[in-house]
């Protein structure tokens, strides 16, 4: 995702405490033993899973920038990939790659790597993706005191200067799910676009909803989320990222989909992720 350096300068603090699912979500099928059958084979250490992950991994996807203990949203929906692939926790490998070098063409270090990238089809001519395990809403972020003040519906952002990262999921939402009476600022970051907020160059900036909840309540000063919009354009869909045509990518996005229609993703979801929709206001 093209948000990184948002989310990565964001405290420890973003999440409140909660239960851990023991076990990393492990026995929910049986594993897939032909993932681990010839290790020598299609894995970058012989016999280990490598993850890999951002060279700071923050909450809620990771606890105390500690993958291996199997805490936060991201570190345990690895931990079920892996068992699915038969591999025990203790045969899990973890390596720290930056967000862009691991996105960008060439060998790689690692066999996945799960650090919110957005699924897109420019990033697959590069890499190669799981099918999704996650797919982010889009909410709108504003200052209090400012124009956004009071809305409390789609009618009421129409008037807006809204704001978002060119190309983006938030941009498309704009358009789709708002369809405003000024022409929306487009910005070539979210750093940019959060800067002109913060300078009042526009009155509401659209993030996706981890993003945005993590925004409004620890790195923007006196902003608030104002809403969670539905879903428009093109879905904001995260999916494990792997080495372009990699031996692997089929029997990964096989494992995310049990997890998904097992149950186990939704409950990573409401186990590590509820925090940042609970008291959002669905926007209709």
């Amino acid at each position: 995702m093209p948000r990184r350096s948002l989310r990565t300068a964001l405290a420890a603090a973003a999440a409140a405490a909660v239960l851990l699912i023991a076990g990393c979500a492990g026995g929910t099928s049986a594993p897939d033993d032909s993932a681990s059958a010839d290790p020598g084979a299609d894995f970058v250490t012989p016999g280990k899973l490598t993850f890999a992950t951002g060279e700071t991994a923050y909450e809620p996807y990771v606890y105390n920038d500690d993958p291996e203990s199997g805490e936060g949203y991201e570190a345990a929906v690895a931990y079920a990939v892996a068992d699915l692939l038969g591999f025990a926790k203790e045969d899990v490998v973890w390596v720290r790659t930056s967000f862009e070098s691991a996105i960008a063409p060439g060998p790689k270090n690692f066999d996945l790597n799960i650090q919110q990238y957005t699924i897109t089809d420019e990033r697959k001519k590069a890499v190669d993706f799981s099918s999704p395990y996650f797919e982010a809403s889009q909410t709108v972020v504003a200052i209090k005191g400012g124009a956004a003040d009071g809305v409390t519906d789609i009618a009421g952002l129409k008037d807006l200067k809204l704001g978002a990262m060119t190309g983006s999921t938030s941009a498309t939402t704009i358009e789709k799910a708002i369809a405003p009476t000024q022409q929306p600022g487009l910005f070539a970051s979210n750093e940019d676009a959060r800067a002109a907020l913060e300078a009042g160059q526009i009155d509401g900036l659209v993030l996706d909803t981890p993003t945005a909840y993590l925004a409004a309540n620890f790195y923007i000063e006196n902003a608030y989320m104002v809403g969670e919009l539905p879903a428009a354009g093109v879905p904001d869909q995260w999916g494990i990222l792997l080495q372009k045509d990699s031996p692997l990518t089929d029997r990964v996005s096989k494992a995310v989909d049990t997890l998904r229609e097992n149950g186990t993703l939704a409950e990573l979801e409401e186990t590590w992720l509820s925090v940042l929709t609970e008291g959002v206001p669905q926007l209709q």
